[in-house]
């Protein structure tokens, strides 16, 4: 299916209007997980004309993704990678989560960037970092595009590492994700040590519901976790 090249347009904008000479893409992957790290990748890119078929992540087939992330690693001028556990996702909440896991990824980075395109309208990162949001950045956005690919084939062979001792979960197909053979692993064996404990889908699982962690703030509030699936999808 066509679809537009990714664009050096934001990054112009904001050198144009803010000053900014370091800039970095960044895009996150396993939000919407039952299981393992949220992952994101902090890129710059620079001007550069970007590899041939660049795009959002999610619209590569595996062996192109697998390929263009090679490509990538090598084209661009920096990259980092940070994540949050699954345990750190229960305590904080996804929102928090995402930012713990973007800072560290910008400060993996060789030089502190000046500027930030944060993929979505949300800007989970916030001060004292300068940021961009921009809806579909991933396809828009050379340098979030970029992070796109990179965040998504790391965690997708972290997931199947991680699913060697869990082969009845098929986390080298799902990574993580709901999927009727990630579903009927967990109704026969519960929760693995890889995944989120206070998420929506161990409400439908009675034999292992007592597992299930509860998030209180300090009014009695309960949280809901946001882009949480629950177990009917």
């Amino acid at each position: 299916m066509p679809y537009e090249p990714p664009t050096h347009t934001v990054e112009r904008s904001l050198r144009a209007t803010t000053g900014a000479k370091v800039i970095a893409g960044v895009d996150e992957v396993g939000r919407g997980a039952w299981a393992g790290p949220v992952t994101v990748c902090a890129a710059v890119t620079g001007l550069r004309r970007p590899p041939l078929g660049l795009t959002d992540s999610k619209l590569l087939t595996v062996k192109r993704r697998a390929a263009l992330d090679m490509e990538l690693r090598k084209w661009v001028t920096a990259y980092a990678l940070g994540h949050a556990s699954p345990e750190e996702i229960d305590d904080l909440g996804m929102t928090a989560a995402l930012r713990l896991a973007a800072v560290r990824a910008l400060e993996g980075l060789p030089v502190r960037p000046d500027a930030v395109i944060l993929d979505g309208k949300h800007d989970y990162l916030g001060a004292p970092w300068m940021v961009r949001t921009v809806i579909k950045g991933d396809q828009s956005c050379v340098a979030v595009a970029a992070a796109s690919v990179i965040a998504k084939v790391h965690r997708d062979k972290t997931m199947a590492e991680l699913g060697v001792d869990h082969a009845d979960f098929g986390f080298a197909a799902n990574a993580g994700y709901p999927s009727p053979v990630h579903r009927a692993a967990l109704e026969e064996r519960g929760p693995t040590p890889y995944h989120r404990l206070s998420w929506a889908y161990l409400d439908a699982l009675p034999r292992w519901r007592h597992l299930k962690k509860a998030r209180v703030w300090a009014d009695g509030g309960v949280p809901e976790i946001e882009g949480q699936l629950g177990f009917d999808f």
